[in-house]
């Protein structure tokens, strides 16, 4: 049985535009949707498509030329947004961990909470702690980022994203640089996640995973939203030949 998606709306986005200098097409083309809390939303699409330029305006990284984007109904790409603040509802994890590499793994994680929101240092690493216990890393709470392998590191900034306590999780492309092998870690502490509750916006090549996952697909393809739909229906009957096109390339079991 589907899940039933809750209809409190956290996040929502309004007819977004967005073009780079370098390009002449537009990288989001009028894009628009919603975001319902404890809801998990894959986005799937061809390379280059705007999946990930898509996150990235969510948490502020890209600006946008047109559009709104509201956070729990307030609207955050108007002037004077303190983004600093926003990043802490909606947490980011990118393809290629940003950790610091002269600081331990927990000290990696208790930066946020102590720099940006005045948490003591005993808080901080006891939030740290339980993060890394749940992503299965606390024995490596003393090492730094050198001594982890791809995995573990991948795994060490999701537990930093989550210890700012956010309402929303963006993953991007988390696993693309990882080995095969330790793909699969990462993606279980994900759908493990999503097993909790957590509001979640996942861009992601892992076909598998995303039909496991998602409670919603929308299919991106030079930045417009091409096709949304219950995973179900969308890997089995996609309504546009677009979408048929790019699931011919997988192999279903």
């Amino acid at each position: 049985m589907a899940k039933l998606i809750n209809e409190e709306i956290l996040l929502e986005i309004d007819h977004l535009y967005k073009k780079f200098e370098s390009m002449d097409a537009l990288a989001l083309n009028d894009v628009s949707l919603k975001l319902h809390k404890q809801e998990v939303l894959v986005v799937l699409g061809p390379s280059g498509c705007g999946k990930s330029t898509l996150l990235r305006c969510m948490n502020g990284l890209e600006r946008i030329q047109s559009g709104e984007i509201k956070l729990n109904g307030r609207i955050i790409t108007q002037k004077g947004v303190d983004w600093r603040e926003i990043r802490q509802n909606v947490g980011m994890v990118f393809q290629n961990y940003e950790l610091f590499p002269h600081m331990t793994v927990l000290e990696n994680i208790t930066l946020g909470p102590i720099k940006v929101q005045s948490r003591s240092k005993k808080e901080a690493e006891t939030a740290a702690k339980m993060l890394l216990e749940r992503v299965g890393l606390l024995e490596k709470k003393d090492a730094y980022p050198r001594q982890l392998s791809g995995g573990q590191k991948q795994r060490v900034a999701i537990a930093r994203a989550l210890v700012m306590q956010p309402e929303i999780m963006l993953f991007d492309e988390v696993t693309a640089a990882l080995d095969p092998e330790m793909v699969r870690e990462v993606l279980d502490v994900m759908l493990n996640l999503a097993k909790s509750g957590m509001t979640m916006v996942i861009v992601t090549h892992e076909i598998q995973f995303a039909r496991s996952v998602a409670d919603r697909i929308i299919f991106i393809d030079a930045g417009e939203i091409v096709e949304e739909n219950e995973p179900h229906q969308f890997f089995t009957q996609p309504s546009t030949e677009r979408a048929k096109k790019f699931l011919n390339i997988f192999e279903f079991d």
